[in-house]
């Protein structure tokens, strides 16, 4: 029997911080991985929003490497997550 590795991550998973004056803040607080039948996603989530809303944003090839990292230790220690700002 094959091996299967799971799906890679396709999206980040952001909670946006308004903040007056300055840009807003979008901390990344988790990824979201496509079903094998790709109608659907799982969503992990390593901090909850304040205001209940999330935005997913596809994953870039220069954030690659940085998803496929976190993908690795998601069942392992809780690590930090990087925050951006848009």
């Amino acid at each position: 029997m094959a091996d299967k590795q799971p799906p890679a991550p396709t999206h980040r998973v952001y909670t946006v911080i308004k903040r007056e004056g300055q840009d807003d803040y979008w901390l990344n607080i988790g990824l979201a991985f496509p079903h094998r039948d790709g109608k659907g996603f799982n969503v992990v989530l390593q901090a909850l929003p304040l205001d209940g809303k999330i935005v997913c944003r596809e994953i870039t090839n220069e954030e690659g490497e940085d998803a496929s990292q976190l993908h690795s230790r998601r069942e392992g220690a809780r690590s930090g997550q990087k925050g951006h700002r848009r």
